[in-house]
């Protein structure tokens, strides 16, 4: 599989390669693979314009890791406060149906006007990115009322319930919407709008000198560091949930 995987790559590549040196894809717009390694190259070996580009990659996983950090302890408490707290769900319940509507991409251009281009912004445009809040929401009033009763006919209080019952059940909702490529694509469309440092920023930088190239390299370091990131935490879930039975796949 891996195989097959690598060579639709490489034959991607390949093709696109050929198509610009003939001329076949205008290269100036789409510039062509050669162009974009010698553009990453260039940039590992004599760094960008705002400095190294680990010091890029850093800033931007900085503060992606911020806003991550936050919308997930943030919306874990909220979400199991509000799934549990029937009160609170009725009172916040129309305006959290608002929130989940508003396309939050869209607020990164207020975050920007709230914090100014330092990380701050970009870390609020990776928060309200980061999905768990929803996730653990409907996983705490998704229990098996059940099992709740069990626990309270044992003698369990409330403390205990949240605890011993409702959050492990929701653990799995909760995992499932822990994607760090959320926090940075917030963290980088923050950058792209206005900042000082960081991968959105190299991709707005190569925009504005019509460097397709550049453009390009920016978007594969970008992916790079998002497949990794997304890789640690696929293997911490499968460490965490080893107990769980594996999808067969055969479709029954």
């Amino acid at each position: 599989m891996y195989a097959v995987r690598a060579g639709v790559l490489a034959a991607f590549l390949g093709l696109w390669e050929l198509g610009a040196r003939t001329e076949v894809v205008d290269p100036f717009n789409f510039s062509q693979p050669s162009r974009i390694w010698d553009q990453i190259w260039q940039w590992v070996t004599h760094g960008t314009a705002q400095g190294s580009l680990g010091e890029q990659i850093g800033y931007t996983l900085y503060e992606a890791l911020g806003g991550w950090v936050i919308g997930v302890t943030g919306g874990v408490l909220l979400g199991i406060a509000l799934g549990r707290i029937r009160f609170l769900a009725e009172v916040f319940g129309p305006y959290i149906k608002v929130l989940n509507a508003i396309p939050r991409i869209v607020l990164a251009p207020i975050f920007l006007i709230w914090f100014g281009l330092g990380p701050a912004s970009k870390v609020a445009s990776a928060v309200v990115l980061v999905p768990v809040f929803f996730n653990a929401f409907q996983g705490a009033r998704g229990v098996d009322r059940n099992l709740v009763a069990n626990a309270r006919i044992l003698g369990a209080d409330n403390r205990k319930v949240t605890l011993q019952v409702v959050i492990p059940a929701a653990t799995t909702w909760i995992f499932t919407s822990l994607h760090f490529g959320f926090a940075l694509i917030g963290a980088i469309v923050g950058e792209y709008i206005g900042a000082t440092k960081g991968l959105g920023l190299l991709v707005a930088a190569a925009q504005g000198t019509f460097n397709a190239a550049g453009v390009y390299a920016a978007m594969t370091i970008f992916a790079v560091v998002a497949l990794l990131t997304e890789g640690l935490l696929t293997f911490a879930e499968k460490r965490l949930f080893r107990w769980k039975p594996a999808d067969s796949g055969d479709g029954r």
